[in-house]
């Protein structure tokens, strides 16, 4: 039984950290779409740019999608099947933790066996605030200029001020997003 408790603390912490990196990743298509006739891709410069985030971001988001578009065999072009726009959402989370843990006593007159000595503790509020964002992936049929395919990834973003970082977590944010295409081939398994 001590065995199973000394296992379980590292395995639970494993679990909380790999929950606070992960991104939920939810995704969407048109059904009548024929997702095995798109080849090509560009970017759709008027929805990138309503996008509300930094320049700078938004180019690592594009490096990004253009990694994986290419890692899934599609090639970009000035005359493409789909179109690839971006949209971002983001949201302050403020996590209140009370902590009132401690011990303490009192002098006095009596008999009390749970107090003793003069009072010491610890305890009180923690705040944590983190940022949760959302990035949304729209392919679009350049033909029919109608949505084919939306993805959306949602997970907590670092506020860091280091770039290798940031542009991991981009990465990770993409990449997590479109696993989920083409829809055909996560539906089979």
């Amino acid at each position: 039984m001590k065995n199973i408790k000394l296992l379980g603390l590292p395995l639970l912490l494993l679990v909380l950290i790999s929950s606070c990196s992960s991104v939920s990743v939810l995704s969407d298509y048109d059904q009548k779409a024929d997702f095995n006739g798109y080849k090509t891709y560009a970017f759709y410069k008027t929805g990138i740019d309503k996008a509300q985030i930094s320049d700078l971001d938004k180019k690592r988001i594009l490096r990004a999608i253009e990694t994986e578009m290419s890692s899934r065999g599609f090639v970009k072009s000035e005359t493409p099947d789909l179109l690839v726009s971006i949209f971002t959402k983001e949201q302050e989370r403020v996590d209140v933790y009370n902590n009132n843990y401690g011990w303490g006593g009192a002098w006095g007159w009596g008999y009390n066996p749970w107090a003793w000595g003069p009072g010491f503790g610890w305890g009180g509020t923690s705040v944590s605030a983190s940022t949760q964002g959302s990035l949304y992936i729209d392919l679009i049929d350049n033909k029919s200029n109608e949505l084919v395919w939306q993805g959306k990834g949602v997970g907590t973003l670092s506020n860091t001020s280091n770039i290798a970082k940031k542009e991991e977590r981009i990465r990770e944010f993409v990449s997590q997003i479109l696993e989920q295409y083409p829809p055909n081939a996560v539906a089979l398994k």
